[in-house]
């Protein structure tokens, strides 16, 4: 049997309204989150509020599917997860 790598993909249409809430979720789920990778469109010409958070998670799989659902229960955020399985050798 092959290990998986968790991924999260999160889209924040309105970071200046969605920005405090969604930390909150994340600093709860702190102890499953590895890697976090935020993104946005803060400079420019195509300056707008949204923003782009990438989430490699560890731990069990139940705890990423409620961080997730947490996540899409906020207005104006959408969140992804996917299970990507490791090659095997």
């Amino acid at each position: 049997m092959s290990a998986s790598k968790s991924i999260m993909v999160v889209v924040v249409a309105n970071r200046s309204q969605s920005a405090l809430e969604v930390q909150k979720l994340l600093t709860e789920a702190s102890a499953t989150i590895k890697t976090r990778l935020g993104l946005h469109e803060g400079m420019g010409p195509n300056n707008n509020d949204s923003g782009l958070i990438i989430l490699e998670l560890v731990g069990d799989k139940n705890s990423s599917q409620k961080l997730a659902a947490k996540l899409q229960g906020l207005s104006g955020v959408n969140a992804k997860l996917v299970e990507v399985d490791e090659p095997s050798a």
